[in-house]
């Protein structure tokens, strides 16, 4: 059963651990994201040229964490351009209030990605899985 992420959807950031494409080692990365049922989206302002976006590509299983609450899933490049305009509003949405930055033009150019968070969820606290 899947906890409420809407008592985690407000949360600053998360830690999404990816598999390194190299050395095959956990990368874990603080990044900004929104929830949209259960669906959690990340926007890459380094586009495909992120270590995290190559991992996620070379592996899609991926863990995240908010809070303490650990979430297994698997990551895909949104390609479709309504889920990536709902992705980059609701992403764009969440942080304008808490930044100093204008954040209009990294909403509009990042590379969206998503994790997929109804796959293997889990509450457990340690971290990472690999």
């Amino acid at each position: 059963m899947l906890p409420d992420l809407k008592i985690l959807a407000d949360a600053d950031f998360c830690y999404l651990t990816t598999r390194g494409r190299v050395s095959g080692r956990p990368h874990s990365i603080e990044i900004w994201f929104a929830l949209h049922g259960h669906i959690l989206y990340m926007l890459s302002g380094g586009r495909d040229q992120a270590d995290w976006v190559k991992n996620a590509l070379r592996s899609p299983a991926v863990q995240v964490k908010i809070n303490n609450t650990v979430f297994s899933g698997q990551a895909r490049l949104v390609n479709d351009t309504e889920e990536d305009a709902l992705a980059r509003r609701i992403v764009f949405e969440k942080y304008t209030p808490r930044s100093s930055d204008d954040l209009a033009d990294w909403s509009r150019r990042g590379k969206m990605r998503d994790a997929d968070m109804e796959c293997k969820v889990t509450t457990r606290l340690l971290h990472p899985f690999f």
